[in-house]
């Protein structure tokens, strides 16, 4: 089993929309969760919900704090930004060598993914659709 893990600041908008992709493919053997550095308790944005549901995804989320269970449940953990992975191998320096940003994993190149907190709609699909094209990637390295 594949346990993929994201990873963003807040856990309302990138992390669960990526999980909602990667989960919304139904990979035989993989299970995805995400969680976020700094989360509180707080529903989906309202445009990352809008986003999913004009693609079909429907989605129930409530954000998470990451907590040192999930870094030992999961296979693959996928940071939203190089400071995101960095805070995470600082303070989990054990599972260093399972944590990644998502466009480093997927594309080999050490970036971010852009945060569309606090923008407008228009904001939100452009992370969406830069997060749609990461998690085909990562599919295909999983597949491949």
């Amino acid at each position: 089993m594949m346990k993929i893990f994201f990873v963003c600041t807040g856990n309302t908008c990138r992390s669960p929309m990526a999980q909602a992709l990667l989960a919304a493919k139904e990979l035989p053997g993989v299970e995805v969760r995400s969680a976020g550095i700094f989360a509180g308790e707080a529903p989906l944005s309202s445009h990352a919900r809008t986003v999913l549901e004009e693609d079909g995804i429907a989605f129930q989320h409530m954000s998470k704090q990451l907590l040192p269970g999930d870094i030992r449940w999961s296979s693959l953990i996928l940071t939203m930004t190089a400071t995101h992975k960095q805070y995470l191998v600082q303070n989990h320096p054990e599972a260093g060598d399972k944590i990644f940003t998502l466009k480093e994993f997927a594309e080999g190149r050490l970036a971010d993914v852009s945060d569309p907190y606090g923008g407008s709609l228009a904001t939100y699909q452009q992370t969406y659709n830069e997060l749609k094209v990461l998690i085909d990637k990562l599919v295909d390295k999983l597949n491949g």
